[in-house]
């Protein structure tokens, strides 16, 4: 179970698109938490490695 507080704005667009499709708010926050949790793992990990001085990918 995850509780969460959101800005009134995002709260109120939440609601209306769960309005709009007949879905509930928890299917996409869960939705953009799928989405996004690679992402933000891999920038965690980033962080880390460039802080302690890390090898950097060649690009």
């Amino acid at each position: 179970m995850l509780a969460l507080r959101l800005p009134p704005d995002i709260e109120k667009r939440l609601d209306a698109l769960a309005k709009k499709t007949g879905r509930t708010k928890s299917f996409y926050a869960r939705e953009a938490i799928l989405r996004q949790i690679e992402d933000i793992e891999d920038d965690y990990l980033a962080r880390k490695r460039l802080a302690r001085g890390g090898p950097r990918a060649a690009g």
